[in-house]
């Protein structure tokens, strides 16, 4: 499953629903982003904030959302977008998130991403989930 955060532009929310995967997205306000628990292991995809500084990168909804130890236990990687106007700090979101977290950053992607951006991210997430959804299947069975 994917956790995404995409602010009022969409732009986040867009790349989404083009992979075609499992998706929740987490709320806009930070109140209720504190509040937002997820139920399975997940990859969270970022939107990299701050016009090119590390001081507010990381949106604070998404902050507020991995506060709770139960969000944060679940990630399982990070996929970042960003705007490579912003130089080094180009998807920087997704590298704090991930060194923070102790997961790897496994994709990063401009703005809206591009066709071959979607088919990549799709097939690294079906690739990445496939043998834990056998795993478990095998286990219930």
């Amino acid at each position: 499953m994917l956790v995404y955060f995409s602010s009022v532009s969409e732009n986040t929310h867009r790349f989404v629903q083009k992979l075609d995967v499992p998706a929740k997205r987490i709320p806009l306000k930070p109140d209720e982003a504190a509040q937002w628990l997820v139920d399975a292991p997940y990859i969270l995809v970022v939107p990299s904030y701050g016009g090119g500084s590390i001081q507010g990168a990381v949106p604070k909804p998404v902050i507020q959302f991995l506060n709770q130890e139960h969000n944060r236990g679940l990630i399982r990687g990070v996929i970042a977008a960003g705007n490579t106007n912003f130089g080094t700090a180009y998807c920087i979101a997704g590298t704090i998130i991930a060194q923070k977290c102790q997961v790897p950053l496994m994709y990063k992607f401009e703005l809206l991403g591009t066709p071959d951006d979607v088919a990549k991210v799709r097939q690294g997430v079906l690739a990445f989930f496939a043998p834990h959804d056998c795993a478990d299947a095998c286990a219930a069975s």
